[in-house]
């Protein structure tokens, strides 16, 4: 194979000038591409065809740009093992391949990576819930998402599902969940500023919301309570001149049964059986002060606690249960009603319990994890916990059984 030496008068070694040598065949299909006759110089192209040439170009790469996109999801699933009951999928989400190809030749390095992403792929398309998994806190998006605001009213709908909603494990226990957001334990359950009502000084009705306050942390969040102590705080609130009513809680805690259980006012767990997942509790909600039909005020406080729970045994398996209490409390005020200062008069209380077994009532809260959802599977309605959207009177029945959506 011979080989063409420089061209007269333009000498290869000064600075810019001439062609390295190239072996005969090379430069020929050189010359044969560029459209000139054989042993005569290429020509440049002009300005317009170098125009042309590059949009083409930026044409072919976004292109294939578009065929390199890949889509999972947008069609009806099976409940992954670690989901609730009628989990519903999320919208498809996409994986863009950034950046450009590379013109050379695939090295080792190249082939592996290439390798990994398509073992990735199959393995997604197996078990999404263990592939997200592996991803850190805030690698679904751009970080960690900002705390919400306090609610001041009722929402319009119920939160929106993640995305990438992840495994909840006890070091993430609120992966996945809307209440990853939510603020923490006693501190979420702000005081809204008082007023005068029903001709009430505001300096009492704010004494009655911060007893309010402290009764949903004492029945809620006290972890004594939370593994199954009396609760004796938050029974020390209440008023003794509610006779009946304070008699019928107390013969909850003592005697529990399917139409006396303390599980719908107090937030009470077997400690044989779990163990909170870390120390968080999120909760959100709000409390209002409205005037009832006799014009006494009336405290109306509606929160959701989300609870990350653990077996007892150990293991990294977390069940989250979803908690909705609404209290109202009545402001009595003056020598029309009797009552007992510095108390809580309990109009009423209601109560939502996402995430529990239906046909016990031994005055705990029971939460399912994957084997007990698969034996012993809810058949009633399906309803989303965490929409907090509807009045809690809304959700609840007598004797329903209700799935939830997800926790």
């Amino acid at each position: 194979m011979s080989v063409r030496p420089p061209t007269p008068g333009n000498d290869a070694n000064e600075p810019g000038g001439g062609r390295p040598d190239i072996p005969d065949e090379a430069w020929e299909r050189f010359v044969g591409e560029c459209g000139t006759s054989s042993g005569s110089a290429p020509r440049e192209p002009s300005a317009r065809a170098r125009m042309v040439t590059e949009r083409l170009r930026k044409a072919d790469e976004e292109a294939a740009a578009r065929r390199r996109t890949r889509r999972w999801g947008g069609k009806k699933r099976q409940p992954e093992p670690w989901q609730p009951e009628g989990w519903r999928t999320g919208p498809a989400w996409q994986e863009m391949e950034g950046g450009r190809r590379g013109r050379g030749r695939l090295g080792r390095a190249g082939m592996a990576l290439g390798a990994g992403v398509t073992v990735l792929a199959l393995l997604y398309a197996l078990d999404p819930a263990l592939v997200r998994s592996w991803l850190p806190d805030g690698a679904h998006g751009a970080g960690p998402a900002a705390p919400l605001p306090a609610e001041t009213a009722a929402p319009a709908a119920a939160p929106k599902e993640e995305l990438l909603p992840g495994r909840p494990t006890v070091e993430q226990p609120f992966a996945g969940s809307p209440a990853k957001r939510w603020a923490e334990g006693a501190d979420a359950i702000e005081v809204p500023k008082a007023t005068a009502v029903g001709g009430v000084p505001a300096a009492e009705i704010r004494a009655a919301l911060e007893r309010t306050r402290k009764f949903l942390v004492a029945a809620n969040l006290d972890r004594d309570v939370l593994y199954g102590a009396e609760p004796a705080e938050a029974l020390a609130l209440l008023d003794p001149l509610m006779g009946e009513t304070v008699d019928r809680i107390r013969k909850s805690l003592d005697k529990p049964g399917e139409d006396n259980d303390p599980t719908w006012l107090f937030t009470r767990f077997d400690r044989d059986e779990v163990r909170l997942a870390g120390e968080a509790v999120k909760v959100r909600g709000r409390m209002e002060v409205t005037e009832n039909e006799q014009g006494v005020p009336r405290i109306r406080a509606d929160y959701t606690f989300v609870y990350p729970l653990a077996r007892a045994e150990g293991g990294e398996e977390v069940a989250r249960t979803v908690v909705r209490r609404v209290l109202d409390v009545d402001v009595l005020h003056g020598p029309r009603w009797e009552h007992t200062e510095g108390t809580l008069w309990m109009y009423g209380y209601n109560g939502d319990i996402a995430n529990d077994t239906c046909d016990e009532h031994d005055g705990f809260i029971h939460p399912q994890f994957v084997a007990d959802r698969y034996a012993n599977p809810a058949t009633g309605e399906e309803r989303d916990p965490y929409d907090r959207s509807r009045p809690v009177e809304k959700w609840t029945g007598e004797g329903e059984c209700l799935v939830a959506s997800r926790t």
